[in-house]
């Protein structure tokens, strides 16, 4: 019997958005009934560009249900662009965590968003590259690769617990082994190095002005710098960004992907008490 949090066990049992949007601008359908877990999505967009409505029918477990619900409750209100950065590990932590058997759930309504976006933009539904590993599931050796280095997995039970690749016939599993031995050997990005408080606070300030402000602002927003301690980053979400529902996101999966990015992995940033 799987653990769920009191989040995942509400929206599989009371799940939102349940349906299919009439004319949607966006549509997609991931998985597959023939093995246990399939999904259609669709989205609408407002005259501003921005996701107004976003609608899912799916065909699969608890954990399947409460992740498609999460996913069209996190990308109402955000643009394409803003919807599309939104990761697995983000809708499983909407939920409050899911067990990582059931983890697939949570990159199967990433897969949808990504296919349905695709979709709306009239690109390929299959990224151009791509070659089918797992027949049981339809899961390619990019969709593989993705999920290896967004989720550090280091084993073939990972693989299948994050993609379904690997959880029919088996196999696959030898070319699922030489996937995650190629990617782990990909060299590293240099360690860049070590600075002063002081020299760490300055870069900090220039990233956001630089990297930063000007993303937000172009969406109406901005941000303001509360407080510095060691590599906590204390911030204030203003303008449009301070009453946006993907605040959260916006600050783990832009503003602190970028500061990790170019100033230290060891940043956090948390927004400051209202």
């Amino acid at each position: 019997m799987w653990e769920y949090t009191e989040k995942v066990k509400e929206h599989f049992l009371n799940p939102r958005n349940v349906g299919e949007i009439e004319n949607p601008d966006g549509v997609a359908e991931v998985g597959s009934l023939a093995c246990g877990d399939a999904l259609k999505l669709t989205f609408k967009l407002d005259e501003n560009k921005r996701i107004k409505d976003a609608k899912f029918k799916t065909f699969g477990c608890a954990s399947a249900i409460a992740s498609s619900s999460a996913l069209t409750e996190i990308i109402k209100g955000m643009t394409v662009d803003e919807a599309l950065k939104v990761s697995n590990k983000d809708i499983a932590q909407y939920l409050g965590g899911l067990p990582d058997e059931k983890m697939h759930c949570s990159v199967l309504g990433k897969q949808a968003l990504e296919k349905a976006v695709e979709n709306y933009r009239g690109a390929p539904a299959m990224e151009a590259g791509a070659k089918i590993i797992c027949e049981c599931f339809g899961v390619t050796d990019k969709e593989i690769e993705r999920a290896i280095r967004e989720n550090n997995l280091a084993t073939v039970e990972d693989v299948t617990n994050y993609t379904k690749a690997g959880g029919g016939c088996g196999g696959c599993h030898d070319a699922i082994q030489q996937i995650i031995d190629r990617v782990k050997a990909e060299p590293k990005a240099e360690t860049k190095p070590r600075l002063t408080n002081i020299q760490k606070i300055r870069l900090i300030e220039e990233t956001i002005d630089k990297e930063i402000r000007p993303s937000l602002k172009h969406d109406g927003g901005d941000l303001e710098i509360i407080d510095i301690i060691g590599n906590r980053v204390i911030v204030a979400l203003r303008g449009a960004c301070s009453t946006c529902k993907a605040s959260e996101i916006t600050l783990k999966d832009f503003v602190e992907h970028r500061l990790k990015e170019l100033v230290s992995p060891d940043i956090t940033v948390e927004e400051a008490s209202k």
